[in-house]
């Protein structure tokens, strides 16, 4: 008989809080519905544009 090998799972995601305005939660809420989307799918995919497109400039 063959052996049943588990190799342990890769795990990228963590769990993070954060306090955000009620009016910008209820806008995500709302994306959520139309779209059929996890709100903290959304955030996470505004979050990486955010982080693709970011421009710092010096003062």
């Amino acid at each position: 008989m063959e052996r049943f090998i588990v190799t342990p799972k890769e795990d990228k995601a963590v769990t993070m809080t954060i306090r955000i305005d009620r009016t910008l939660q209820e806008k995500y809420n709302e994306l959520s519905a139309k779209t059929n989307r996890s709100r903290n799918e959304l955030i996470g995919m505004a979050l990486q544009y955010a982080l693709d497109n970011m421009e710092i400039q010096d003062k």
